[in-house]
């Protein structure tokens, strides 16, 4: 048997806990929502102003590394990281890599660049974003936080499906025009769904340490068959509404995500499949590939079609 791989250690440790991979589900609704914003009136970037569009996509980052160390934080707290137990990559507190107290610190700096971040937009846009920027970095800290986590009780996807879908995409379209539009709304449904799938994915691997840790998310809850349906559902409804999306004047190069089809094949035949374990790291990694190419090609077409 290989012996398992050294502990990052330094730096690395850091962008381990920070749990890069998984930022695509942060920056791909910020783009998409950016280029539905888009204006034909004012020149080569359309109407862009590019400080909201970076402020959007640091408070989009930010809330989910923050939402990660959390994570690591509150689940190293309570013991249920448990190296033994889990399947998935090592974590700072469950694994000894990082102290809770640095984690706790990692943690709140996160946090607090994420309220750098939208805080121009709050002074300059709208102070009722206070209140979005609040909201987002609450249900991160009790993901798992709190003394009744909701992570724990099934309703991490919703979490996911609300805020890295619905609000970093439609926010970011209203930054920029204080306005919402149907379709808009309809890519920020398609966001989150791919968004959801990363976590459904994360959650079908780890249902036998979780459920052993007395965790009850919503995998646990569905059981390992009906599981594997709604991962390939959240993949299937992103495709469904792209007409809807695309269908309107001038939006027809959005309809460019359906590309996105060729890549998604092999993860949803992994899971169709029956794979466990550490078989599904690629399926993560996949899943995300998808989300990142569909809202790509998305924010590409609805900006060129603007």
């Amino acid at each position: 048997m290989n012996a398992p791989p050294p502990l990052p250690t330094g730096a690395a440790r850091w962008v381990l806990g920070a749990r890069v991979r998984t930022l695509p589900a942060a920056v791909a609704p910020v783009l998409v929502g950016t280029a539905a914003a888009a204006s034909t009136t004012l020149g080569g970037l359309k109407g862009l102003e590019v400080w909201k569009f970076l402020c959007a996509l640091g408070v989009a980052v930010f809330v989910q590394i923050a939402t990660n160390f959390a994570n690591d934080y509150s689940d190293g707290k309570r013991g249920t990281d448990d190296p033994a137990q889990r399947v998935g990559p090592p974590r700072l507190v469950g694994n000894g890599i990082a102290t809770a107290s640095e984690v706790k610190r990692a943690m709140l700096i996160s946090f607090g660049l994420t309220a750098l971040c939208g805080l121009p937009l709050v002074i300059f846009v709208s102070p009722w974003l206070l209140l979005v920027g609040v909201a987002a970095m609450a249900a991160g800290w009790f993901y798992t936080g709190g003394s009744r986590p909701y992570g724990y009780a099934g309703f991490g996807e919703v979490f996911v499906f609300v805020f890295f879908g619905l609000v970093a995409t439609v926010g970011s379209c209203w930054v920029q025009t204080e306005q919402v539009s149907l379709f808009v709304v309809g890519a920020g449904a398609a966001m989150g769904f791919l968004a959801t799938a990363l976590l459904v994915v994360n959650n079908l691997r780890d249902i036998p340490g979780d459920t052993e840790a007395g965790k009850r998310t919503l995998a646990v809850r569905l059981g390992d068959r009906n599981t594997r349906i709604l991962y390939v559902a959240l993949l299937v409804a992103p495709m469904l509404l792209v007409p809807f999306i695309a269908g309107g004047s001038g939006r027809l190069l959005a309809a460019t995500a359906l590309l996105a089809v060729v890549p998604a094949r092999r993860p949803v035949v992994a899971v169709l499949g029956g794979a466990k374990g550490r078989d599904l790291f690629p399926v993560l990694a996949h899943t995300g590939q998808v989300q990142l190419m569909f809202g790509s090609f998305m924010a590409v077409g609805l900006f060129l079609s603007a």
